[in-house]
């Protein structure tokens, strides 16, 4: 089957005719105006000979004249690849001559280097993918546009845009053209814009959405008759995931990026870090549900946003905990009338902390405070604990009695959270409020000098004994540089490779990971990879004086001069307030590095509960870790027999094409809008990026813009650019000359770790990694919060 008409493509189609064609047939089908037109399907691609005669009788049957000859590649025009632009449209194409050559042509920009650089980029593999061709009646317009079925600047599900121009140059790109937000007055229920060519074009845009089942991207004309035309539709794949469909209008603030997650999480890691995360918050006196959009922890703060009482706090919270991203969305909502102050807030209040619970944590606080080594040695103990009461039973024989240890592990915690809670709460309170006790007389920059090179971070602990690993390794260096970090991981795992210490790194850190508080993401120990690329990157240091174990020393030494000259300074100005900071600031140096040790030690938990899950998913699917694209329950229900595997395919697909996406909001309303992109353009210089100093200095130096920490190659003295970092991120800081991010807050883990070792660092750069490319020498300044890309 060579040659088709266009009214036979449809979607199940795809491997015969592609994308373009198959949507082209849907409209059809679906009783839209499209122009006559045929389909040189992927068979006569494969067979690699355009079929002459069968083309010559489908354009006789047209009537002969102009057509369009375009693409239609079985990887474009998909819900997760659109590959706009990417290939080759002839128009205005007349004669048998003129046609042949043209479907030559769109066959031979399958691998041109447009479209091998977008493959390349999505990880798609080109020999899995063929061309068909749609040849088409050519339409002469007078007006032409794409018309988005949702607002793709704002994700507003609620308008449609329109990019409206003279004839074919609205989608050439020849010209500018006019844009034009088509809202509708009545809501999605309901109404249209005025009669007209926006109206037709709102009434398709409906219709041809509810046929496909999800926002679209239409190509439109319309001819001297005044006819409306459709050239294609395809979905608009650059939209993030909706919200659930809500009654009222709703706001959604992303959570991930508290723990240095902006990738995906699995369904089943979903359902722990939903609880974990509302535990959190709960601990500072709210209730918040937490909402999984595109695989992303967002959490439902509507309510808060209502109340009186909290909206006051709100804007603060953000500021501390997510950042000033997040802080400028906040404000931005919260001037918003749609969501003004309710009346019936107060009757939604979340319970106020018991007596009890202030009392103890009171207590809990005071003590690690007036005894800070002894609550230290605690804390130490109850991560021992916890650790040894991790581990599953021996009895565990079958599937479903693993199951069951699963559901019931944790619930208890051996009497360890007052002995590991206050201590961390202790640390961070003596970290935060000299900033504020000393405002005149100090500043943020210097309480933070103060804070470098604090000990007890079981974090940097790990990072420095991953160097005195690569230190001694030295004598393999050669092996571990030019060996790819991949390789030498499957060579460890199967015994081959030379003893450098990194058994003894995993029994203490193997639990560990980037992203690690997704049950779903595999461990060190499971896939060393990451571990062996940090091994090769410290290989690279030549310079003894930047040794990470020197520079944590250094850093120290200077925070201890920096604490002593700070404390002479305001005592003489602040005598009262003074003495009382510079007490906390000493007490933050032996409290504040315990900041680490509560999820250090709840991965343990986490560690057995995978483990377990693993070997459930061993005996249901031929890939043990597809159980992570299940529920708990849908496990139990696998177990009594339910054939899943189609569920498990499906969000697997799901779950890869989320890992591409680079942009997640940092709020979203129930309609779908990006709240940031609703606010006023940044006002940034040409080659200046602006963003919140975290960690004072300046360094000038090339950037490194790393996606994966399992695959970085970092020289020493780079700066790395990333979107965000959590822990598992933390070995590449040893050697990089700065830190860039797009998100965080300045007591995140990152710029925590980063003043820490004494590197700048500036957060929340918005677009750094796209804006940023790696070689470009930038200047990164931790005091002004900016970064100067060099021109």
């Amino acid at each position: 089957m060579s040659v088709i008409p266009l009214s036979e493509a449809h979607a199940d189609l795809v491997p015969l005719v592609g994308g373009k064609a198959a949507g082209l047939g849907e409209l059809i089908r679906a009783g839209e105006r499209v122009p006559e037109g045929f389909c040189v399907t992927t068979e006569a691609y494969r067979a690699g000979v355009v079929p002459r005669d069968e083309v010559r009788a489908a354009y006789a049957r047209l009537g002969g004249g102009p057509v369009a000859v375009r693409s239609s590649a079985t990887d474009e025009d998909l819900p997760d690849a659109s590959f706009a632009g990417q290939h080759d449209t002839v128009l205005d194409v007349e004669g048998e001559a003129d046609l042949l050559a043209a479907i030559g042509t769109c066959w031979e920009s399958l691998h041109g280097s447009r479209a091998a650089a977008y493959r390349q980029a999505r990880g798609t593999d080109p020999a899995d993918v063929r061309m068909a061709v749609v040849v088409q009646r050519m339409v002469t317009p007078v007006r032409a546009g794409v018309l988005y079925t949702a607002n793709p600047v704002t994700g507003n599900r609620t308008e449609m845009l329109v990019e409206v121009g003279p004839g074919t140059t609205v989608v050439d790109g020849r010209t500018d053209v006019t844009r034009v937000v088509l809202a509708d007055p009545a809501g999605s229920d309901g109404g249209r814009p005025e009669p007209g060519w926006q109206g037709d074009l709102w009434a398709v845009g409906r219709r041809v959405q509810a046929h496909f089942g999800g926002p679209q991207d239409v190509e439109w004309a319309i001819d001297h008759d005044g006819t409306l035309w459709l050239l294609q539709s395809r979905p608009v794949s650059t939209l993030f995931p909706a919200p659930p469909q809500t009654d009222d209008l709703r706001v959604y603030v992303e959570f991930g990026n508290v723990q240095g997650m902006l990738r995906p999480v699995t369904p089943m890691g979903m359902a722990t870090l939903r609880a974990m995360i509302a535990a959190m918050v709960a601990s500072l006196g709210m209730r918040v549900e937490i909402v999984d959009i595109g695989g992303r922890l967002y959490g439902d703060l509507t309510d808060l946003v209502r109340r009186p009482a909290s909206r006051r706090r709100l804007v603060r919270l953000m500021a501390v905990d997510f950042g000033p991203r997040a802080q400028a969305v906040m404000e931005h909502v919260l001037r918003d009338p749609r969501f003004a102050p309710s009346g019936d807030g107060s009757r939604r209040r979340p319970a106020d902390a018991s007596l009890g619970t202030a009392l103890r944590a009171l207590r809990g606080i005071l003590r690690a405070l007036t005894r800070p080594d002894a609550a230290r040695r605690r804390l130490v103990a109850a991560v021992d604990r916890l650790r040894a009461e991790s581990v599953a039973p021996a009895h565990l024989r079958t599937a479903h009695e693993r199951l069951r240890f699963v559901r019931d592990h944790g619930d208890g915690d051996g009497g360890a959270a007052d002995d590991i809670t206050w201590p961390i709460v202790a640390g961070m309170l003596a970290s935060a409020l000299p900033a504020h006790l000393l405002k005149g007389v100090a500043t943020e920059d210097d309480v933070h000098a103060v804070l470098r090179g604090v000990p007890h971070n079981v974090t940097i602990e790990m990072d420095l004994a991953l160097w005195a690993l690569a230190s001694a390794a030295r004598e393999h260096r050669d092996l571990l540089l030019d060996t790819p970090p991949a390789e030498l991981a499957a060579r460890y795992l199967r015994g081959a490779l030379p003893e450098i210490g990194l058994s003894g790194f995993l029994s203490r850190y193997g639990h560990r990971a980037a992203a690690e508080a997704d049950v779903g993401v595999p461990r060190w120990a499971e896939d060393p990879t990451p571990v062996l690329a940090a091994v090769a990157n410290y290989l690279r240091l030549t310079d003894p004086a930047q040794a990470p174990d020197r520079r944590f020393a250094e850093a120290a030494a200077a925070a201890g001069a920096a604490l002593d000259e700070l404390a002479a300074r305001v005592r003489r100005r602040r005598p009262v307030r003074g003495r009382i900071a510079i007490f906390l600031l000493r007490r933050a140096r032996r409290l504040a590095g315990l900041r680490e040790a509560g999820k250090f030690a709840g991965l343990y938990r986490l560690r057995t509960v995978r483990e377990q899950l693993l070997l459930i998913g061993a005996t249901l699917f031929p890939t043990a870790d597809d159980v992570m694209f299940l529920t708990l329950d849908e496990v139990g229900a696998a177990l009594d027999g339910a054939d899943l595997t189609g569920l498990v395919a499906r969000r697997r697909a799901t779950h890869r094409r989320e890992l591409r996406r680079r942009v997640v909001p940092v709020a979203l309303l129930s309609d779908g809008t990006d709240v940031e992109s609703t606010l006023p353009a940044p006002t940034d210089g040409a080659g200046l990026l602006r963003g919140v100093g975290a960690a004072t200095g300046r360094v000038t130096g090339p950037a490194r813009v790393v996606t994966d920490p399992a695959t970085a190659y970092l020289e020493p003295g780079e700066i790395l650019v990333t979107a965000t970092t959590d822990p598992g991120w933390t070995p590449l800081f040893l050697t990089a000359g700065a830190l860039v991010t797009e998100t965080g807050a300045i007591m995140a883990h990152g710029p925590t770790v980063a003043r820490e070792y004494g590197i700048p660092a500036v957060i929340s750069v918005p677009g750094a990694t796209s804006r940023i490319v790696t070689g470009q020498v930038i200047t990164v300044d931790g005091a002004a919060g900016t970064v100067t890309t060099a021109r």
